[in-house]
């Protein structure tokens, strides 16, 4: 169980709680406009994101996780190494697909905060894929399976996560309907499935 500012102690009323307030967030982040003042491709971006998802629920959102993870049988970067592993991230180049799929992929396995990497770092991809090439994911596109092996798999060779996310793109870069049904998607990956985004 994660602490949380609710003081919850049960874990399926604790994500659904999780579920309903960051995805609200998820919805006011492109509804403010707020989405539009974050910088792109950075570590602090991301960090920025994440705390705007989910700082309502945790107080360690937007921090670097002092812990190590895993999932499954892989296990994150450990956080002895953490540090320089973002720090390279933030280095990385990002003005092709296939350098964007590459900095995506090693921002995956560095993940960095303790929960809610995955949610945070797609709306981050998006961002730069905004960005750099006109684009964004449709997410509704992908089919939860493919992308869960796809990006198992991705440590070792990206080429499938590529292929998945190069025939999802679409130029529909401000449509606000593509958003949330990507953040619907988003969320359906990681098992939440109580609410939609019109829910709430």
């Amino acid at each position: 169980m994660l602490d949380n500012k609710f003081g919850i102690t049960n874990q399926v009323e604790l994500a659904k709680a999780e579920e309903r307030i960051s995805k609200a967030n998820a919805k006011r982040l492109y509804d403010s406009g707020d989405i539009n003042d974050l910088e792109v491709g950075t570590y602090k971006g991301l960090k920025d994101i994440h705390k705007y998802l989910f700082g309502d629920i945790y107080d360690f959102a937007g921090e670097t996780r002092t812990v190590n993870i895993s999932k499954g049988n892989f296990r994150f970067a450990p956080v002895m190494y953490l540090e320089a592993s973002l720090n390279h991230i933030e280095r990385m180049p990002q003005s092709t697909l296939e350098e964007i799929v590459t900095k995506y992929v090693e921002m995956n396995i560095a993940h960095p905060f303790r929960e809610g990497n995955g949610r945070s770092t797609r709306i981050w991809l998006d961002l730069i894929l905004k960005k750099e090439l006109k684009k964004v994911v449709d997410w509704n596109l992908i089919y939860k399976e493919n992308y869960l092996s796809a990006m198992e798999r991705s440590p070792v060779n990206d080429l499938e996560i590529r292929y998945l996310l190069s025939n999802a793109l679409t130029s529909s870069i401000d449509d606000r309907e593509v958003y949330m049904k990507g953040i619907d998607v988003s969320y359906y990956y990681e098992g939440y499935t109580e609410y939609t985004v019109d829910d709430l």
